[in-house]
């Protein structure tokens, strides 16, 4: 009988909250675009769509823009300046590790694991941020939601796509989910992930990540190395922060 403990080889981390601290560029970035488009700032209307844009923290970029804004062409539109905006922001030095990230990913790997590192973000954005943070070559793979097939979270296909691509595992319970929002969660839930970590390093809280599916919840990413050394397969408790 195969041991699940030892055989959780995929890892499936997200970035912005969970790898990567942005210090709010995305209220930043999407400010700036929705001014563009003729939101003003101030008005009940702008404060709607950031309160909506906080609440969808970790879902596919253009699907926010979809609900925002109405119509394809205007939400294309949207997309468009707000990643944009956030490369400008990336550019200009606003974003840095989560403490203990990258020597996260260095010891899964060294461990024999596959790491892949997902996003909500369009794959210019994405590349944007491994750019600025000297990640290129940190992970054994990199995915947007353009990569599996246009849907991001709170979809299964980003994960999926990890599992298929990699190969790393021969059993979607043998996979290891972690991120920083509900939407994180629900992704690795329906996608039948054995391990599904939030972290408390970003846009939700501990209440949201148990109510949408984690297994487990950590302070940051920096445990998630004990996590899987230490928990048994059949854990569904949170951890300690």
């Amino acid at each position: 009988m195969t041991d699940r403990t030892t055989a959780r080889n995929l890892i499936v981390l997200d970035m912005a909250g969970t790898t990567v601290a942005d210090g709010g560029l995305v209220e930043r970035a999407f400010e700036r675009a929705a001014e563009q488009l003729g939101v003003e700032p101030g008005s009940a209307d702008h404060a709607a769509k950031l309160r909506y844009v906080r609440d969808t923290m970790g879902e596919s970029k253009i699907s926010v823009f979809r609900h925002l804004f109405g119509t394809e062409e205007l939400a294309r539109s949207a997309n468009s300046a707000f990643e944009q905006a956030y490369a400008e922001l990336v550019d200009g030095g606003l974003v840095a590790p989560l403490p203990g990230a990258r020597e996260t990913v260095e010891e899964l790997r060294a461990d024999g694991r596959t790491v892949v590192l997902t996003t909500g973000f369009a794959r210019v954005t994405q590349d944007a941020i491994l750019d600025a943070l000297g990640w290129r070559d940190l992970a054994d793979l990199t995915l947007c939601p353009a990569d599996a097939g246009g849907r991001g979270r709170p979809y299964p296909d980003m994960v999926l796509a990890a599992f298929l691509r990699t190969g790393a595992v021969a059993d979607v319970r043998d996979v290891v989910v972690a991120g920083d929002t509900a939407y994180d969660m629900l992704s690795g839930r329906r996608a039948g992930a054995g391990v599904v970590a939030g972290v408390l390093t970003g846009a939700h809280d501990r209440a949201a990540l148990d109510a949408h599916g984690a297994t487990h919840v950590l302070g940051s990413i920096a445990g998630l190395p004990r996590l899987l050394a230490e928990a048994p397969a059949s854990a569904s408790s949170p951890e300690p922060a």
